[in-house]
């Protein structure tokens, strides 16, 4: 597990007391929306640089698509679980509330000026089913749509909910009432239970919709095209910008390639050195892809597709592609893509590919042009009409299509 964090800036209205953000049940907190893409939640985190002005990021580096990612506030006593696959906000926890107080309606709950007791939170939010009891745990869990509330139970009190279904009454027999440990917010569109341990579901990001480009699964075919299947566009190796403009939209940015770095390899180039610079790139980072155009002949000569993973220097500049890379060999139909053995996606490993399409011999070092890079090297294996950069946990980071 790797952490990362931002630079620490201090501001003295957050310093002094906890912060307040709007309490959505079934919905988001504050700025952050259930089923928001990660580089969203940045975008948000960055736009107030006086509040979150402590961010960690975490994730497992050695196995990225096992555990969430997570965007954790430590001053604020909360965190954002990502799902790694699609990477969108599945779950926000708070997890000290009394760092955190969270506006519902026009009331105020949470901080330190009001406890989340139990009796607060049933005035609050009004009466509900009888919560969970996990006995290992010694918590009680309390359900409202989207919602659920967390209450640790003093063992000589653990008598009061013998049943794992069971009515928590509003105070002890000493006269207290229990407060607060943790308070889920999750999707509630599926009726389902989410809560503290393994007795409870776990909670999905909601469903896009219809329609959204989101991880837009992109067919690629190589030597050939890129097929978009949500937006039924074809993109040939060839095309021009005038193509690539009217099929995808306007491009979020373009920029020209400073240096051909791995042209010292070829031998087939005879032009000179400075002749190969003018080549130019159009970035769509929203859909996790660059283009890169021949400088003379102004026609696509490269595609390049990035995972969006932790861990690389890229990380957070583009939405993940969501391609499938199909052999020269295959020849079926879109609907017959996924039952084709040989497809290489974003969650494939360089060692499946390296079964799929043979052993290429030695990788290129990829040092992303920086000694500070505080992710190390990479390395850049290729193929005929193909080359992948792998990180040191053998994930592909990015793929670069182009004709041989």
């Amino acid at each position: 597990m790797l952490q990362s964090q931002k630079p620490r800036r201090r501001c003295e209205g957050t310093a002094m007391g906890a912060i307040v953000l709007d309490l959505r049940p079934g919905v988001g907190i504050g700025p952050f929306s259930l089923g928001m893409p990660i580089c969203e939640a940045f975008a948000s985190i960055e736009q107030q640089p006086n509040i979150y002005d402590v961010v960690h990021v975490k994730y497992f580096d050695e196995e990225p698509l096992k555990l969430d990612i997570v965007i954790s506030f430590p001053d604020h006593g909360f965190h954002l679980r990502f799902d790694p696959w699609s990477q969108r906000l599945r779950l926000i926890e708070i997890f000290d509330i009394k760092r955190l107080q969270m506006r519902y309606a026009t009331s105020l709950i949470g901080g330190s000026s009001t406890l989340a007791t139990f009796v607060a939170v049933y005035a609050l939010f009004g009466p509900t089913f009888p919560g969970v009891y996990d006995k290992e745990r010694s918590v009680y869990m309390l359900f409202y749509p989207g919602l659920s509330f967390a209450f640790p139970i003093p063992a000589q009190y653990a008598d009061c909910c013998q049943d794992r279904e069971a009515e928590l009454p509003l105070e002890f027999p000493d006269g207290t009432t229990p407060v607060t440990c943790r308070v889920s917010i999750y999707d509630g569109s599926a009726d389902k239970k989410v809560g503290v341990g393994s007795l409870f579901d776990k909670a999905i990001a909601p469903s896009l919709p219809v329609g959204s480009l989101y991880m837009e699964e992109v067919h690629a075919k190589l030597g050939e095209e890129l097929h978009f299947t949500v937006g039924g566009q074809h993109i040939p190796f060839g095309a021009s910008p005038q193509d690539v403009w009217t099929e995808l939209g306007r491009p979020c940015g373009i920029h020209q390639k400073q240096v051909d770095q791995m042209v010292i390899h070829s031998a087939s180039d005879p032009r000179p050195r400075s002749t190969l610079c003018g080549d130019y790139f159009y970035n769509y980072y929203t859909r996790g892809l660059d283009i890169l155009f021949d400088g003379q002949t102004h026609k696509i000569k490269k595609f390049i597709m990035h995972t969006n993973y932790p861990g690389h220097a890229d990380f957070n500049s583009y939405i993940k592609c969501n391609f499938i890379i199909l052999g020269s060999d295959f020849a079926g139909t879109s609907a017959e893509v996924h039952s084709y053995k040989n497809k290489i996606t974003p969650n494939t490993k360089w060692e499946q590919v390296k079964e799929i399409l043979g052993d290429c011999g030695r990788a290129a070092i990829q040092t992303q042009g920086s000694t500070s890079n505080p992710f190390g090297s990479t390395f850049v294996y290729g193929y005929q009409n193909i080359a992948f950069e792998v990180m040191k946990n053998g994930y592909i980071s990015t793929v670069t299509m182009f004709q041989s």
